[in-house]
């Protein structure tokens, strides 16, 4: 496997530098080359946030994704910033609770209110991000997910690992649903 890249993109406050890290540790977890970079607006809330993982089997020269298998847009101002770095058979998945519109529809594009989906099955906007991972890891298959399971469990505090568990779980149901 070349290396797989992926930018998980939104603003700051949604958990994405999270979400990056356990991805990151579930494919380290998978015995596979993994980095992971970072990078966020001034203001920790509201502002741009970005994740960066790449995963391979061999060794990655260059720590930022700058061409994206996959990438994750959960507000409009990051899928209009990082659309055009997507590989032209790169999957696209957004939150369509804030991105509106779709300047290019990727061919392997995937649409769901993802924060609304949480508020109303999970009860908080807060494991979006662990909710809209777990469906992009369904539809890639990049990591286990018996993998991402165990990430989850040792990175997030253990008063959310329940909740996170239950986002995940729904995640990969949304994932299965979808590709159906």
């Amino acid at each position: 496997m070349t290396n797989y890249e992926i930018r998980l993109s939104g603003s700051g406050g949604q958990g994405l530098i999270l979400a990056g890290i356990i991805l990151g540790r579930a494919a380290v977890l998978d015995k596979r080359r993994v980095t992971q970079t970072q990078s966020y607006g001034p203001e920790s809330r509201g502002g741009s946030s970005r994740a960066d993982v790449i995963i391979s089997d061999q060794e990655i020269y260059f720590p930022e994704a700058t061409s994206f298998d996959c990438l994750l847009a959960l507000t409009q101002e990051a899928c209009d910033k990082y659309l055009f770095d997507l590989r032209e058979n790169g999957i696209l998945i957004i939150d369509t609770t804030y991105v509106k519109n779709l300047a290019l529809a990727a061919e392997n594009t995937y649409e769901l209110p993802f924060t609304e989906i949480a508020i109303e099955k999970l009860g908080s906007p807060i494991s979006t991000n662990i909710l809209s991972l777990a469906f992009l890891v369904k539809v890639t298959g990049i990591v286990k997910e018996s993998s991402l399971k165990q990430s989850i469990s040792e990175s997030v505090k253990p008063a959310f690992v329940d909740l996170n568990l239950k986002a995940m779980k729904l995640g990969f149901e949304l994932a299965a649903k979808y590709q159906k």
